[in-house]
């Protein structure tokens, strides 16, 4: 992938992206137009938050909430290599898109 078309590909995406219109909760990435949110589970080989408990329900309710609102999403670890996951962003903004020209 050339510089600019990952430059393309991630102005699709938003950073920090607060999806819902009660709560603070916020995507670390999201394709605001098509629903899909990435968000990156930090701290799971340390116990971090977002395997102890209260802190894995939290993310249940979060994530179940998302998928009641139309949303999408895809969650990754700290330790998923970054080509993994910009080959799953680009896989997904090639199908979401032509699903956009599709549905217009």
């Amino acid at each position: 992938m050339t510089k600019h078309q990952l430059k393309d590909l991630l102005n699709n995406w938003t950073h920090e992206y607060k999806f819902h219109p009660d709560r603070r909760w916020r995507f670390d990435h999201a394709y605001v137009s098509l629903k899909v949110a990435v968000e990156y589970e930090g701290g799971i080989w340390t116990g971090g938050r977002h395997n102890r408990g209260t802190g894995y329900k939290k993310d249940c309710e979060k994530y179940n909430a998302a998928v009641k609102l139309g949303w999408r999403v895809l969650r990754y670890t700290v330790s998923h290599e970054l080509q993994e996951v910009l080959a799953d962003l680009v896989e997904i903004d090639y199908r979401l898109l032509k699903q956009e020209e599709k549905d217009e």
